[in-house]
């Protein structure tokens, strides 16, 4: 049996009315109901009268108020209203299907309220035609068989389909998704996601409470990892499109989520993926990288980031934010190695006016800023001891005190932080305090230097020159052979961070669609592509005990400086002397 809603924004009395006709017609094959704006209503004394010439009793009926009724039971939904009364909008998957019907409440069409017998007669006399079209010819019939048939398609999709309101209340979950997450429709329908996953369904990427949404209609896809009944987790790729009002409200989104586990798994397995929260890598350390992140995402304790300068610390330990719970919050960087100790004190914990000489009003710090969120502390070798010991304390109860207050003040932060030093050394010299080093490094992550993932290169210049190149050669520029061998060739001892300054340079003498040799900085010599271990080691290796040691003379000594006269790097210069002793220079 089908559910209709008569529903006026103006006039109560005309879904009194209304609802009275549609009962007498309907004779048990529809539940027939009315509401309105406002408060339940009562029909007036002239409606009562009016629907009793016509032999139907309307004393007894009551209009509900809309916000009381849960429109996912409704199948049809008819607004009754002055034409222009009622915007165009899109219907989100699950919602009733909309009717619309012109009609004229009887306030506006006298200019009093409450409208008179008179007035009222004239307004029955209008629905009534509609009313028996829609129960009589069929017109009802069509509509559910439209909706029952819209409903049997989205079940026959092996993709997940979940729309809500604006609200965030669910209007439709098929067959797909209750699959996917292991939830039935019955339990979710008119509740929110969040309801029955920890920080929503989208986690920090709602399209209604996230941050940092585009104001247009674009689809947003991310990833997300979502428990399966048998305990497993599953990752699911997860694109939601906006549905907007013609005035620019957002009115719901629909989500469309597809299990990716398996392939996710396969890809795993063939060493095919290649990117990871904006990281691109598909070699074994970089894939068990991405492993770590996705693992200690929702942990939420402290990660210690250790790797060479120019890495991507930071890019992991944004990776971590955005796969974590507090995705919606702030991300908060510090570099601490690049502020004072009397300037980093009050960077992270703020100060209160008059606490030092130039403190002219009350600042927060980036611990404050970051609450609820995530702050990352790069370079924290750096930190010096006085800092240290708050750091301590705000790691173990959450709180501190601005400088120049004795008022404690609470947080909930997530601490990420950062190194190229060796801790555990600086331990040992008595620079780092060795309980905030265990506090910091509940989990650590090592990034390869790029040395190591030699076969991530190519990976990474696609994706340097599509984000860098001029919009006209964007997709099209391309690395000759010869200038990707000196690129696979090199040491890069300043990692990711140097390639890219060495592909920013090309950029800006290449003159064709193809970075040749000649366009990379005069630091990266020409070399044949290595052929294996043996031959690479047999290449980097073809320096003469001669020429080391007249570039080392000419040096001065300087290992650096005659590495680069050699035009070879650091490590490999290391590496020959290591190989053939002291030259005695």
């Amino acid at each position: 049996m089908a559910t209709i809603l008569f529903f006026s924004r103006a006039c109560p009395d005309v879904c009194l009315i209304a609802e009275g006709i549609a009962r007498s017609l309907a004779r048990d094959a529809a539940e027939v109901l009315s509401a309105t704006d406002g408060p339940e209503a009562v029909p007036s004394a002239a409606a009562v009268e009016v629907m009793a010439e016509a032999g139907v009793d309307i004393s007894a009926q009551r209009a509900r108020c809309a916000d009381d009724i849960r429109f996912r039971d409704i199948d049809v939904i008819v607004r009754l209203s002055a034409n222009g009364a009622v915007p165009e909008r899109p219907v989100l998957p699950g919602e009733p299907t909309p009717i619309h019907w012109n009609v004229i409440p009887p306030s506006i069409a006298s200019g009093t309220a409450p409208a008179s017998a008179a007035v009222l007669r004239p307004c029955r006399d209008e629905i009534g035609p509609l009313i028996s079209q829609l129960f009589e010819r069929g017109y009802l019939e069509a509509v559910l068989s439209a909706r029952a048939m819209s409903h049997a398609v989205l079940d026959q999709l092996s993709e997940g389909i979940i729309a809500h309101d604006a609200s965030g209340r669910i209007t439709c979950f098929n067959r797909a998704a209750e699959r996917i997450t292991g939830l039935s429709r019955n339990e979710v329908m008119g509740r929110e996601c969040r309801d029955f996953f920890e920080g929503g369904l989208c986690k920090g990427h709602c399209a209604l409470y996230g941050r940092d949404v585009p104001a247009g209609p674009e689809p947003l896809t991310h990833i997300v990892e979502i428990p399966a009944p048998s305990g497993e987790t599953r990752l699911v790729e997860m694109t939601v499109h906006r549905t907007f009002s013609r005035k620019g409200e957002i009115l719901g989104v629909v989500a469309s989520l597809r299990d990716f586990t398996r392939e996710h798994a396969m890809a795993r397995r063939l060493g095919e993926m290649e990117n990871f929260s904006g990281i691109v890598g598909r070699d074994a350390k970089m894939l068990a990288v991405f492993d770590l992140i996705r693992n200690v995402a929702d942990a939420d304790v402290p990660v210690l980031v250790q790797g060479e300068s120019g890495t991507g610390k930071e890019l992991v330990a944004a990776a971590i934010h955005n796969e974590s719970r507090r995705a919606d919050k702030l991300f908060v960087p510090v570099n601490c190695g690049a502020l004072p100790e009397s300037l980093l004190e009050s960077e992270l914990f703020g100060h209160v006016r008059g606490a030092f000489t130039g403190a002219i009003r009350d600042k927060k710090g980036r611990f404050e800023l970051a609450d609820g969120g995530t702050i990352f502390l790069d370079e924290i070798g750096d930190v010096a001891p006085a800092v240290q010991v708050k750091l301590l304390r705000v790691l173990q109860e959450g709180v501190f005190e601005r400088v120049g207050s004795s008022q404690p003040v609470k947080v909930s932060v997530r601490v990420i932080s950062a190194t190229n030093k060796d801790l555990k050394k600086e331990i040992a010299a008595g620079r780092f305090r060795e309980d905030l080093y265990y506090r910091l490094c509940v989990v650590p992550i090592v990034m390869p230097p790029l040395r190591e993932r030699r076969g991530d290169i190519p990976l990474l210049v696609a994706e340097i020159l599509l984000r860098y190149a001029p919009p006209e050669k964007r997709g099209t520029l391309r690395v000759s052979p010869a200038a990707m061998d000196a690129l696979l060739a090199r040491d890069w001892p300043g990692n990711v961070r140097e390639l890219q300054n060495a592909l920013q340079y090309a950029l800006i003498k290449v003159q064709g669609s193809v970075i040749e040799l000649a366009d990379l900085p005069p630091y990266i010599p020409g070399g044949s592509p290595p052929a294996g271990r043996k031959a690479e080691r047999r290449r980097r290796f073809k320096l003469d005990v001669e020429s080391v040691r007249r570039a080392l003379k000419d040096a001065k000594g300087n290992r650096s400086e005659a590495a680069r006269r050699l035009g070879v790097g650091r490590a490999t210069l290391y590496r020959f002397l290591d190989l053939v002793g002291d030259l005695g220079v």
